[in-house]
């Protein structure tokens, strides 16, 4: 009789999209799994931006991964550190040291940020990929507010009330519109000596649009719809500084200008998990792993990669060929194809036919009432946009609960503009050791403040 310990080993590495979609697709297959992932939970990274600016929570968008793959007997779930593979001898090294064999592999371990060389960058223009990344942007977020009230000066709490988004991807441009939403409508009334709707929202491209990935048209609609929110767009502005008091831009004709901003967010590039360099295979531009059309690492049948992390191929039906975008859908999709064609080698039937990328479309929002879609044939923007992308969005969220949490939250945003995730863990005199030292001196001074 045939024991678990006999049953062929896949070891699954990532719990993102790929990673969990592989793991879900083997639920009934004669094998044992091992699902190893560095946090604790799944997170639908789709709405990590609401997160970041108080419009959820993170149990709305995040779920335990034990908790989701409790009823599936052949998964044994591990929260590790995984710091290199060694394709010779079928194993992982953890960074505890372990080694952990398998039969199958299935890398899903996604992008992280890239910052073009510049890595210096990332101190002062945080980027947004982990919960951990919405916690420390939201309060840098509303941070800036209470610091601009703190001070006394116009010049002084400008830098505070400027916020620069650079890349206008769906993030930036999601971003950016819910930051100007916040400014204009969220925190009305809420302060004394400063008034929040004059906070500026710089959303910076280096390329000719916003929203390349999407029709010139939709790009365009975007960009009015995010100017009529309040938000700057400055295109072809190439970011060539970056510091803890602002960004330095160059324009087309050469010139070089300074923005004062204390408070910048990174949406401009990702790269691929550095955990693809241990593999030794060839590798794109953008650290990628390139795949064959069975999402095999060449000469590897026995590794499969999925996800941001994989440079794949969709086979179209007319013979041709491209690239596989780097969103859910396509990480899904190729999640379950690993899995099916892992299946079909161990059972000896025939493998399926080579990957190709279903597309679905693709949505972004911009604010309240403001989004663009591109569906098949169907290009439109405004409310129904909006309407569309919001009901998408909570039916692919994981769990009853989170769809329920998320649809009132929506609602009643909709109705009060308010955002009640609006705390942080920063004491008050940390706040305030923060403000340049003249400032602080001059708020000291003010005896007859209404803050005091």
């Amino acid at each position: 009789m045939q024991t678990a310990s006999d049953l062929p080993h896949v070891l699954i590495i990532g719990c993102g999209f790929g990673g969990l979609e592989a793991a879900r697709s083997l639920a009934r297959a004669p094998v044992r799994i091992t699902l190893i992932d560095r946090s604790n939970h799944h997170l639908f990274q789709p709405l990590l931006y609401q997160v970041a600016t108080a419009g959820l929570s993170a149990p709305s968008i995040a779920a335990p991964i034990r908790h989701m793959l409790r009823k599936q007997r052949n998964v044994t779930v591990l929260m590790a550190e995984v710091e290199r593979i060694d394709k010779a001898a079928r194993c992982v090294r953890l960074a505890d040291g372990q080694a952990l064999h398998y039969d199958q592999l299935i890398v899903a371990t996604g992008a992280t940020h890239s910052y073009f060389g510049r890595e210096d960058w990332a101190e002062h223009a945080p980027g947004l990929k982990t919960l951990a990344d919405a916690f420390k942007l939201r309060a840098k977020v509303l941070l800036a507010f209470e610091q601009a009230e703190l001070l006394q000066r116009e010049e002084e709490r400008r830098p505070w009330l400027n916020f620069v988004v650079i890349g206008a991807g769906p993030t930036g441009v999601e971003m950016a519109g819910t930051l100007a939403e916040i400014a204009r409508h969220t925190l009305k009334n809420e302060f004394r000596r400063i008034d929040p709707s004059r906070a500026q929202v710089l959303l910076l491209e280096g390329s000719a649009r916003v929203l390349q990935a999407f029709k010139p048209e939709l790009s365009a609609r975007a960009q009015a719809q995010l100017e009529g929110l309040g938000v700057q767009v400055r295109c072809e502005a190439r970011v060539v500084a970056i510091d803890a008091e602002g960004v330095e831009l160059e324009n087309t004709d050469g010139r070089r200008e300074r923005i004062a901003a204390r408070t910048v967010v990174w949406a401009a590039g990702v790269a691929a998990s550095p955990l693809g360099r241990t593999l030794e295979v060839p590798l794109d531009r953008a650290g990628r792993v390139i795949v064959d059309g069975r999402l095999n690492v060449p000469g590897h049948a026995e590794i499969f990669v999925v996800g941001d992390l994989a440079a794949a191929q969709s086979l179209e039906p007319d013979g041709s060929s491209r690239p596989v975008p780097g969103v859910s859908p396509g990480a899904k999709q190729m999640g379950r194809h690993a899995a099916r064609t892992l299946v079909a080698r161990l059972a000896g039937r025939p493998e399926p036919a080579p990957f190709r990328y279903i597309d679905y479309g693709a949505l972004a929002t911009i604010g309240r009432k403001a989004a663009v879609a591109d569906v098949g044939r169907l290009r439109f923007s405004g409310y129904f946009a909006w309407l569309f992308w919001l009901f998408v969005h909570i039916y692919f969220l994981i769990g009853f609960r989170n769809r329920l949490v998320v649809l009132m939250d929506w609602a009643w945003a909709y109705w009060s503009f308010q955002r009640y995730a609006r705390v942080v863990s920063e004491p008050a005199p940390q706040i305030a050791a923060s403000v340049q030292p003249s400032a602080a001196k001059s708020a000291a001074r003010s005896e007859a403040s209404p803050a005091q």
